[in-house]
């Protein structure tokens, strides 16, 4: 059936429209990013066993041959672009590289618990290698594997009954944890192996296939006893096979905020209703803390940050009280919290409360003239439900393209519906649906994908991804995007929840608070639902960020807030100008937005230095 002439014009005409705004950026260190962007997409794929040496060691050289080649060009010719892009991907390689290192040493701490590694690895390299398979030699593998693997547990034994000091059953838990997620990662590449010669070579079968499936239920059972004796968490006694195929894990590169799948989906298995004894964590101490803090070019420190929020939470609490008392509870704004928990839509009603809310949103942008969104952005959003599995660390909903929408669903206890419903009431989704849509994640991904792409595989820092929508919210807040003294009540929960997050993070990694810790600090400052807060730190610390995501919602949109400012006024730019222009630069660090934005001279050794909450006083 042919389509009527109108409706074809009409698809022409918002297809035009879409494409008169294209990316002209030209960089001279484009074409470098993209050609060590595909060829560690090709070793990455080759090298596929997750924390195997050979893999480590082919990374390392490839980083420090990138590093070499970066060196050659000639800084000071380099227009701006190509200049922000060299010191981006300087940045990148050596944060690469002390990545490595990192990991080596943390898989030197698993190595007591897996001492068997190596074996499991050797027999995928081979595979990969394509070196002919010995299929008598493979069962005879497989049967010293199972005993190494029986010996390993029986030194596990040994190793647990030695020590049960606090301090060493910390310590256990941690690496016990981080164990028990290679350990399946491991069985994953058993299972790849194998099934590569299974049915294919029928000798390889009659020999191995019995002799794997005694080694993948020895490993099954084992990393069971990582999981539960070893770190103290309960899996049922079902050990998690890893989701994806041997390829996955660390040393993807770019930063940012999601990996370490297979730790993120142990979470979520580990999670538990009225349980904080599931959340462990892998903290990095400070100096850890330090070197994450330059490579996403933060020239404060640790202990200065943690002062900037408790000055940031000071003036939200001042102002929850103005709202209080607006809303006749007085100074005690836990009280007005509490009311405006009860204001949220009877159930099967959220997912058109969120369309509404995302709606009301976009018209206050179009309104204001805030930011240009491109009809194909507004179009195309979606919405999915969020599984009751997910919502025990995703307590609230997270978005993008696709908003996931986290709301009680039939199975759940009346305790957890009830502090669902909660969570998720009126104010508090006004306060972040655009947030996570429009002018938000949906809008930022969408540009991103656009202008300057290439960025986005050695950068995708979480304090211009996060920061950007916290941004809007700092922005909204301004314009008195919220009218009411419940809205502004449901608006500040969340800006507290931000300042609690760098508090409670930063501090995790300095060794200064425990995960239950950080639980009982946003049910008290923030007034989260127990199950809520507890979900928000299962996610914090599930391995799935890393470890400055957190802290860099508000400080990066501190970061953002406080250039707008610097640029948006009177005789200076609109806030269209600067709004379309950040995100035209993709997702970098926003100290190099800035540079790119007011033409700041740069230097081929540039490092972070602008103070954009100014000099700060460490807190005691």
């Amino acid at each position: 059936m042919g389509i009527p002439i109108l409706a074809l014009l009409g698809t022409l005409v918002l297809g035009a429209a879409d494409f008169n705004d294209l990316d002209t950026s030209n960089s001279e260190i484009r074409p470098f990013i993209e050609r060590i962007t595909a060829d560690r997409g090709n070793i990455l794929r080759y090298y596929s066993v997750p924390n195997a040496p050979e893999r480590r060691n082919r990374l390392r050289t490839f980083y420090s041959a990138a590093k070499t080649t970066l060196g050659t060009y000639d800084f000071d010719k380099l227009g701006q672009d190509g200049k922000i892009d060299y010191i981006l991907v300087r940045n990148e390689i050596n944060h690469e590289l002390l990545r490595i290192d990192r990991e080596e040493k943390e898989l030197a701490e698993n190595a007591v618990w897996l001492p068997f590694s190596a074996a499991i690895a050797s027999l995928e390299e081979s595979r990969r290698k394509m070196e002919a398979v010995a299929p008598r030699k493979s069962a005879e593998a497989l049967t010293d594997l199972n005993k190494r693997i029986a010996e390993a547990r029986q030194a596990a034994d040994a190793r647990l009954r030695s020590d049960n000091s606090p301090a060493a059953v910390r310590s256990r838990r941690i690496v016990g944890n981080r164990a028990a997620t290679e350990a399946n990662s491991l069985r994953n590449t058993l299972r790849y192996w194998f099934t590569f010669y299974d049915g294919y070579d029928p000798m390889f079968s009659w020999w191995a296939a019995e002799a794997y499936r005694t080694a993948d239920t020895s490993l099954a059972n084992y990393a069971t006893f990582l999981r539960e004796r070893v770190a103290g968490l309960s899996t049922n006694g079902e050990a998690a096979a890893p989701a994806v195929a041997a390829g996955g894990g660390r040393g993807g590169g770019g930063r940012g905020g999601q990996g370490g799948g297979g730790a993120y989906q142990a979470s979520i298995a580990a999670a538990r209703a009225g349980s904080t004894d599931d959340i462990v964590g892998d903290p990095i101490g400070r100096d850890g803390l330090m070197t994450e803090l330059a490579y996403e070019m933060i020239p404060y420190t640790p202990e200065q940050l943690v002062a900037i929020a408790n000055k940031e939470y000071a003036w939200c609490e001042n102002e929850m009280k103005k709202a209080s008392r607006e809303m006749g509870y007085g100074d005690d704004w836990k009280k007005a919290v509490e009311k405006i928990k009860t204001m949220y839509v009877e159930p099967g009603k959220q997912p058109q409360l969120i369309r509404d809310l995302a709606r009301e949103a976009e018209q206050f942008i179009d309104e204001f003239g805030l930011v240009t969104v491109p009809p194909v952005a507004k179009e195309t959003w979606r919405m999915d439900m969020m599984t009751p599995e997910r919502q025990l660390v995703n307590p609230f909903f997270t978005g993008g393209e696709t908003i996931s929408v986290s709301y009680p669903v039939a199975s759940m206890t009346y305790e957890q519906k009830l502090m669902g419903l909660k969570g998720n009431n009126i104010p508090m989704s006004r306060a972040t649906v655009f947030h996570e849509l429009i002018p938000g994640h949906h809008l930022q991904l969408f540009y991103s994908a656009r202008f300057k792409p290439y960025r986005s595989a050695v950068s995708g820092t979480p304090f211009l991804t996060e920061g950007w929508s916290l941004y809007w919210e700092l922005l909204m807040w301004e314009m008195k995007f919220q009218k009411t003294p419940e809205d502004r009540v449901g608006a500040l929960v969340w800006h507290m929840h931000r300042c609690a997050r760098i508090i409670f993070s930063l501090s995790f990694h300095m060794g200064k608070m425990t995960p239950k810790e950080c639980v009982d600090f946003l049910v008290d400052k923030v007034g989260f639902e127990p199950e809520n807060a507890a979900g928000e730190v299962r996610r914090s610390f599930g391995g799935a960020y890393s470890p400055l995501y957190q802290a860099a919602y508000l400080l990066g949109g501190m970061q953002i807030k406080s250039l707008h400012d610097q640029m948006v006024g009177p005789g200076k730019w609109t806030n269209r100008q600067f709004n379309d222009a950040v995100l035209k630069e993709n997702r970098i660090p926003i100290e190099l937005i800035r540079a790119s934005l007011t033409k700041q001279k740069l230097t081929r050794d540039y490092t972070a230095s602008w103070k954009f909450q100014g000099e700060v006083e460490p807190a005691k």
